[in-house]
């Protein structure tokens, strides 16, 4: 691939379609300030300035992938209850389609509230559900999905798994068959439950303490070469094209398990690392459509996780951060 600016690679991003599926959320912000200490117990009194909804879970992956240019198509379950409303009108204001989102009345959607003096996070209170869909739901969500591999021109799958249930390994495998039929990349952001579950998808992306609990080793994280035996221990039992793993501030390690390339951790004013994976997903998903070698997926990829961390809360990349970043795409 010739040499490219971040500019040039955005536009051709343009052409690309991307299906998401996994656990989708509503991220609530309740944002205030603290001026003194409740006499009811020892704990600090928010003052309410703000509250605010976003998309969160894999509905950020969807957004950050619409925010680099291309376009997202989402699949996920929510409930039957005022926060799937919610989520659906945040859909409808972002213009994000909602074909292929289920809702059922088995399900709770959910919310994650998170609340923050400044730029400090005090405290978050999730409501959710981690049980697996059932049958039914598993089997209609899955229909959609084959539904959307067969109409429209899908240029990369990504499982963005948060363990909320709605990734069952029967849909892992089916999809994942499904998609290499019809030769389109996948990748997929794990979580502990379903490590373990993945096979013969083109790459898979642990944080580092994901990979250590996943592989139960012990490794320290700027140990680089063990980090890349346990990576050639997942080619070998899973059949993973490429592994990508995210090792915080010492940046990213990818293997195409012939090699590794280690990209240091880009120097920024880090202000809040939520999300940042979601972000990294999204690139390397792009990157990956884009034909692009694993050593340039990952040089973008830490970029875009390295940036969106300047932003308090789960936010998705900007077009416009990037681009001004001035950056070229190292050439192999």
């Amino acid at each position: 691939m010739s040499q490219l600016s971040i500019k040039q690679l955005l536009e051709g991003f343009s052409k690309l379609k991307v299906l998401i599926i996994g656990d989708v959320m509503v991220d609530s912000y309740l944002w205030g300030k603290v001026s003194r200490i409740s006499p009811e117990a020892p704990v600090p009194i928010i003052t309410q300035t703000k509250k605010e909804f976003r998309m969160g879970g894999a509905a950020n992956v969807a957004q950050n992938i619409k925010s680099l240019g291309a376009e997202p198509v989402l699949c996920s379950v929510i409930g039957n209850d005022s926060n799937s409303y919610v989520f659906l009108d945040l859909m409808k204001k972002q213009a994000m389609p909602s074909q292929g989102i289920l809702q059922s009345e088995k399900r709770v959607t959910t919310v994650k509230t998170r609340i923050i003096s400044g730029s400090q996070q005090l405290l978050r209170i999730d409501h959710e559900t981690e049980d697996y869909l059932n049958e039914k739901i598993e089997d209609q969500l899955f229909q959609k999905i084959s539904s959307i591999l067969k109409t429209q021109p899908i240029h990369a799958i990504i499982f963005q798994d948060y363990d909320k249930g709605v990734i069952t390994p029967n849909l892992i495998e089916k999809v994942t068959n499904l998609a290499n039929i019809s030769k389109i990349p996948t990748l997929v952001d794990p979580k502990k439950r379903n490590f373990n579950l993945y096979r013969n998808v083109t790459l898979f992306k642990p944080n580092f303490k994901e990979l250590v609990e996943g592989l139960n080793i012990q490794v320290e994280k700027k140990d680089l070469d063990s980090i890349y035996h346990a990576a050639k221990l997942l080619h070998a039992k899973a059949s993973f094209s490429m592994v990508m793993v995210t090792l915080s501030e010492h940046g990213i390690l990818i293997s195409d398990n012939i090699s590794y390339d280690h990209i240091p951790g880009e120097v920024h004013d880090i202000t809040d690392v939520s999300g940042a994976g979601d972000t990294v997903i999204s690139m390397a998903a792009l990157c990956l459509a884009s034909g692009m070698s694993a050593k340039q997926i990952a040089v973008l990829s830490n970029l875009a996780g390295g940036l969106v961390c300047e932003k308090v809360g789960v936010v998705p990349i900007e077009k416009e951060q990037l681009i001004k970043e001035d950056f070229t795409i190292p050439e192999e």
